[in-house]
């Protein structure tokens, strides 16, 4: 029998949480979008898993759950517990540069830098974001937004007024 440290075995739990991909990006792992916080591992073969979704109600967070548990359990787990962490709330700057990378790759425009926000409550602003995303298949900034909803909540619908091809851009939270 191979013994491991308790740091290994929160390691190899970690990664197998890290390597879950996105279902709504499956493009993008956990990892890359920053939705993983943390992972510990206890010597009783329990691996415990934070998770912060990308908004407190994001319609893909019982799937994340379910497929970081199965894949912690994939990897040697006996008990699994996968805990949701709203405080501090997501923002796409947590988003890696391999994530913004591999969504630029699939057709998508990557985040800015999000809004700057002051401790406390979240404002509400009524007015839009004045964000100019790139276009993700020539580089033009001369876009234009078709739709503030995308095929997801967090991804709004441009077109390109270079190439005239149309692209999703992820919303910056």
């Amino acid at each position: 029998m191979v013994t491991t440290t308790r740091e290994e075995a929160r390691e190899r739990a970690r990664a197998a949480a890290a390597a879950v991909t996105d279902p709504e990006l499956p493009m993008l792992t956990l990892a890359d979008l920053g939705i993983l916080r943390r992972v510990e591992a206890g010597a009783d073969g329990t691996a415990v898993v934070w998770i912060t979704p990308t908004y407190s109600g994001c319609p893909a967070l019982a799937e994340m759950r379910a497929d970081v548990d199965r894949a912690v359990r994939a990897a040697g787990f006996d008990r699994v517990e996968v805990r949701t962490e709203l405080s501090p709330p997501w923002t796409t700057d947590w988003i890696t540069e391999e994530g913004r990378r591999k969504l630029a790759e699939h057709g998508i425009s990557p985040p800015g830098s999000a809004p700057p926000r002051a401790a406390g409550p979240v404002p509400l602003t009524l007015l839009p974001t004045r964000t100019v995303p790139h276009c993700p298949l020539c580089g033009s900034d001369r876009t234009e937004e078709l739709s503030r909803f995308g095929a997801t909540s967090c991804k709004s619908l441009h077109r390109c007024r270079s190439c005239l091809e149309p692209f999703e851009h992820v919303k910056e939270i």
